[in-house]
């Protein structure tokens, strides 16, 4: 049976506690005790990164594996080179009754200029015995030089370029699969598929899965699409590229075990050789227009008894699996007899790419004269890819029974009468004349011009459009701007947060209490900062806010608050009186790091 434990980056911080100073003391006992069982200690020197850009920085790791030195190995200055402790790591392993220990110091190297640098060989003396490292060398090349980061990225993530065949027909629909394998990541973009020649169709993220890979465990992420060849030859598709975020090798983690370290890493998979046929030209039947796929056709009219004149409407769909969108049906040129209108069309999709389903034709034709005895056959040809042969399919002819329009009434016929007497009255249902003039004009009610609510009724859509035009600039500028869309949530954040610290209090509740005030102080100095709220410890205020010129004051205040949460954490014994009063300052600090303006001194 196998035991492993792990206790991962034991990081030095200025004014350590005493209960933390004694862990660590008791560690490194145990590392003693465990080493003294062991095999003869080694001594190895390296680098996780032997290529490197000025402003980026590398980190040197000194392993003890059976025995740990008597004090922290002393790195030699190397002109060029800034080299800092970060910490140390420490692995105990238990395996088949066997007991081995791995010490790791690590340091930050960061170069000032390019160049090449070599750290010299490092001696060190473990249980009385002196043993020395491998020199190691260092390639500083110019901002913004490629580095060879490949082997480092292959070892945690990699893509594959994936389709269902290399060799289709012009026209066929081509499944492809966008395959991502990582051990460790988190991916900022969806992939790219460079695809010259090709059409491209939806798509689609599929869940994330687990697979074994020369005994690794990965996770899979795959996005389904789908390409149609747009000519014949040798097409190139691909390569297809994605931006991913990877952990660096040895990685530091928090207090909370979350890794701090994280590259950039453009993952790419190279192109394929893609065959594309053109279809047989020598048994294309006369109606085909370029259809490829497999489908069936179906077809229904609104009536076959109707007039001369009186339209016809014929419903046509056509279902299957392709590029359902692109569908024509053949031209209706040769129906004699008939008034042909141009039809109305609608497609309904069973699937997420837009390949099953069916589209929908109502085409309108009007019979010309009563000879019509029928609606001529319907037919419909395509290219089957998949049995390699074109197919037709028929509706039959439908029956008509077409009727002769209505006779037009003959004109009426004027008969002479007698004449009239000048003298005889004329009858009171004559037609009234005309009148020549218009006479008194009476206003029924004041023109609407004149009201104030007609007037003030004008001005509701442009009050409208102002609103609306304001909500939308602000939507976009959030969306342009993350930054200040994480500032306000921060604020947010930090508002309810307050609230929750005096409710603990009230309730004399310190772990949760502290937990809180601990979380509250990474999300404001994460939002100052740029940098993601897990990273953030108490080294932090050194590093990155004590060289940007903050105020001394403010720095001892947060860096008070840290070690009081360090000490409430892991000693809860604060009354509910001391919690309350610990509100105003973490509140006072808070308010202090939202009107630092650091935004012009980070880089």
């Amino acid at each position: 049976m196998n035991f492993r434990f792990s206790i991962f980056d034991f990081r030095f911080l200025p004014l350590r506690r005493a209960r933390r100073r004694g862990f660590l003391l008791a560690s490194l006992l145990l590392v003693r005790v465990v080493s003294s069982a062991g095999l003869a200690a080694t001594f190895t020197a390296a680098l996780d990164r032997d290529t490197i850009a000025v402003g980026e920085s590398a980190t040197l790791s000194l392993r003890f594996e059976g025995g740990i030195p008597a004090d922290v190995p002393a790195v030699p200055s190397v002109p060029g080179l800034s080299i800092a402790s970060i910490g140390q790591s420490s692995q105990f392993n238990f395996v088949n009754g066997q007991s081995s220990s791995i010490v790791a110091y690590n340091f930050l190297v960061r170069p000032a200029q390019p160049g090449e640098y070599t750290i010299p060989a490092i001696s060190v003396v473990v249980d009385g015995q002196t043993l020395a490292s491998q020199p190691r060398k260092l390639k500083v090349v110019k901002t913004g030089e490629a580095t060879p980061e490949s082997e480092i990225v292959g070892k945690n993530a990699f893509l594959k370029l994936v389709p269902a065949k290399n060799e289709i027909y012009l026209g066929e629909v081509l499944p492809v699969e966008i395959r991502l394998y990582a051990r460790q990541g988190r991916w900022k973009q969806h992939p790219q598929l460079a695809q010259e020649g090709f059409t491209i169709g939806n798509m689609i993220q599929q869940p994330v899965t687990k697979t074994l890979i020369d005994n690794q465990y990965y996770s899979m992420l795959v996005y389904k699409t789908f390409v149609i060849p747009a000519r014949t030859g040798q097409l190139t598709l691909g390569p297809v590229s994605m931006l991913l975020a990877v952990p660096r090798p040895n990685a530091r983690v928090n207090l909370f075990g979350e890794i701090v370290d994280w590259m950039d890493a453009n993952l790419a998979a190279g192109p394929l050789t893609i065959e594309v046929r053109p279809l047989p030209s020598n048994d294309a039947p006369p109606d085909f227009n370029g259809a490829v796929g497999n489908y069936v056709l179906n077809a229904t009219v609104s009536t076959n008894a109707v007039t001369v004149g009186d339209p016809i409407t014929l419903t046509v769909q056509i279902a299957g699996h392709g590029p359902i969108e692109s569908l024509s049906l053949p031209a209706l040129d040769k129906w004699r007899d008939f008034k042909i209108y141009p039809p109305i069309t609608r497609v309904e999709t069973t699937d997420q790419f837009g390949l099953e389903g069916r589209k929908t034709f109502e085409q309108v034709v009007i019979p010309e004269n009563a000879e019509v005895k029928e609606l001529p056959p319907i037919t419909f040809s395509f290219f089957d890819p998949e049995k390699k042969n074109y197919r037709t399919v028929t509706r039959p002819a439908t029956p008509l029974v077409v009727r002769p329009g209505s006779i037009a009434p003959a004109p009426p016929t004027i008969v002479a009468t007698a004449a009239q007497n000048p003298n005889e009255a004329k009858t009171v249902t004559d037609i009234v004349h005309i009148k020549p003039r218009a006479g008194p004009l009476a206003l029924i009610r004041p023109p609407l011009i004149q009201q104030t609510w007609f007037v003030a009724l004008q001005g509701v859509p442009l009050l409208a459009w102002l609103l609306a035009s304001a909500w939308r600039r602000r939507e976009d500028k959030l969306a342009n701007n993350p930054r200040l869309r994480r500032q306000r949530e921060v604020a947010q954040t930090v508002r309810e947060g307050l609230a929750e610290l005096r409710r603990l209090a009230d309730a004399n509740r310190p772990e949760e209490f502290f937990a809180a005030v601990f979380r509250l102080l990474q999300d404001q100095l994460g939002e100052r900062l740029d940098l993601p709220a897990p990273a953030i410890t108490e080294a932090v205020l050194e590093e990155r806010l004590g060289p940007r010129g903050v105020a001394a004051e403010t720095l001892a205040a947060l860096q008070g608050l840290f070690q009081t949460c360090n000490q409430g954490r892991y000693a809860p014994r604060q009354s509910s009186q001391e919690l309350a009063s610990l509100v105003p300052k973490v509140e006072a600090a808070l308010r202090q790091l939202q009107r630092l303006k650091l935004d012009e001194h980070i880089s």
